[in-house]
Formats: structure tokens, C-alpha cells, sequence
């Protein structure tokens, strides 16, 4: 089963060599120090591309250096579309971009599939954004990966971790929370917001995070959560909104980047 491509040609050009071309000037535009420290998993917003494009790529240029070990991606992000209890994985075996398919790593949802929070709901998944928008970019600084992806819907924090502490695996697993911040406040109303929610990610506070400080706050608390309890390191890697990269700034989506490392690591 492939789960077709649903924003291409709206969020992120749906044309290859475009989209390629797009994906690599954000990168080469990244800041270079994103590529220091260890990393284990990234926040990064889900806007169209021209919006959150930029910000994405500072986590997205972080892996670069790290590409080589990473053969599976744990992808997280929230429902937009269909309400529904629980954390939905697709029934679907591939998910397709412009750039090809990428298969969908079945053994890892069959590691989750006995979680009661988990269930399989491919209406989920066929029209959701926050995922796709990341996989071009995976695609791009990844190459060949499998993907684990997840819709998380009417989810608590801990539900959320205890799926991300089955899948942790290694170096070769990587995990992506897929989140943009406050949505359509003035833009220094935003900053304000944003610089708090930013504060709590940073001091892995999961109380400090809530439904207007991000739509995939269910996710980003799940991962922090997770962090507290492994004693992770996170850095800010970029935190702007719409108002600095293609829109006006009397209502403004938030965005920001963070990695997180393992202290072994």
C-alpha cells in the first residue's frame, strides 16, 4: 500500500529537481554551527516550505555529519485533520514524495502495535501535512531510511514517550518531532510566546507546554518527557516565525529548531 504524496505542489514544490534544488539552498543557507554536539532527535516546524523552509534547515543540516549511521526515523507529528484517541501508525508500506517512495518500517510498528494507545488508522495519515513536509528533507540529507511514522492525536505525554522508549534504538534510529508554535497572534505577542515555549523545551519542563504554545505540543512533551528521564542535552537551533521569512506580521505562525544529543553519545 503507498500513501500518495498530499501537499506537493502546495507546501513544497512537486516538481523533483525543483524541489531538490529548494531543499539544498535552505541548507547551504543553514547556520554551520548547528552541526555541533550530539544529536539523537530534532524538532521542526511543517509550514509550506517558503515559511518554515528556513528553519527546518538548521535541524536538517545538523545531520549531515551524521547521516551515515541513521537507517530509521521515528516521525512525530500531530493530527490536523481527523480527531480521533490515540497515536495512529498508517497501514500503508510506503509513503511517497516527489523524490520517490520511502518504505515504512513495519518491524518497528509491529513493536508498538501491542501499546493500547497505538492504533492503525490510515485516515490519519492520507491527508496529513506534518509528516510529509519532513520527508523530502530526510530524503535529501538521508538518503535511503526507513520511516516510522506517527499521527499522535488525543494523547498523553507519557503515552507518547513510551512509544518513542520502544523505537529508540541506536545510532541508526533517529527521531523527528514534526511541530510548528503559536499560531496567529501579532508578531511580538508570538516572540513573546514562542521565547516561553522555547524556555520550556530547553528546560525539559513538560508543564510549561500546552495546546496554544504548538500544535504538536503532544509530541514535542512526549520527546521532552523522554529527554528528562535519559538526562539529554538540547540546543536552540533557530527560533523565528512568519513574520521574519515570507509573510506579514499582524498574524503569524511560530517556528522554531532544536536538537537533542545523549551525553554518551
Amino acid at each position: 500500500m503507498l500513501r500518495r504524496a498530499a501537499v506537493a505542489g502546495s507546501f513544497y514544490p512537486e516538481d523533483p529537481a525543483i524541489l531538490t534544488a529548494v531543499i539544498e539552498d535552505f541548507l547551504a543557507e543553514a547556520d554551520g554551527t548547528a552541526s555541533e554536539g550530539p544529536l539523537k532527535a530534532i524538532i521542526a516546524p511543517h509550514a509550506g516550505y517558503i515559511y518554515s523552509g528556513p528553519v527546518a534547515a538548521q535541524a536538517y543540516a545538523a545531520l549531515r555529519p551524521r547521516a551515515e549511521p541513521i537507517l530509521r526515523v521515528v516521525l512525530l507529528g500531530p493530527a490536523h485533520y481527523l480527531p480521533f484517541t490515540g497515536i495512529a501508525a498508517p497501514a500503508a508500506t510506503e509513503f511517497e514524495t516527489p523524490l520517490g517512495s520511502v518504505p515504512v518500517d513495519r518491524a518497528a510498528l509491529g513493536a508498538i502495535g501491542g501499546l493500547p494507545q497505538v492504533v492503525v488508522a490510515e485516515e490519519a495519515h492520507a491527508p496529513e501535512h506534518s509528516l510529509e513536509v519532513q520527508i523530502p528533507f530526510l530524503q535529501v540529507v538521508l538518503g535511503a531510511i526507513e520511516i516510522a511514522p506517527l499521527v499522535v492525536g488525543r494523547a498523553r505525554p507519557a503515552e507518547v514517550a513510551e512509544v518513542l522508549e520502544r523505537l529508540w534504538g541506536g545510532g541508526e534510529t533517529l527521531i523527528v518531532v514534526s511541530s510548528d508554535l503559536s499560531h496567529y497572534l501579532d508578531y511580538e505577542t508570538a516572540r513573546r510566546r514562542d521565547a516561553r515555549t522555547a524556555a520550556a523545551i530547553e528546560s525539559l519542563d513538560v508543564s510549561g507546554l500546552g495546546p496554544e504554545d504548538a500544535c504538536g505540543y503532544l509530541p514535542i512533551a512526549g520527546l521532552v518527557q523522554t529527554a528528562r528521564s535519559r538526562a539529554m542535552t538540547v540546543r536552540q537551533l533557530d527560533l523565528r516565525n512568519s513574520g521574519d521569512t515570507a509573510g506579514p506580521r499582524d498574524g503569524v505562525v511560530g517556528y522554531g529548531a532544536w536538537a537533542f544529543g545523549e551525553m554518551s553519545a
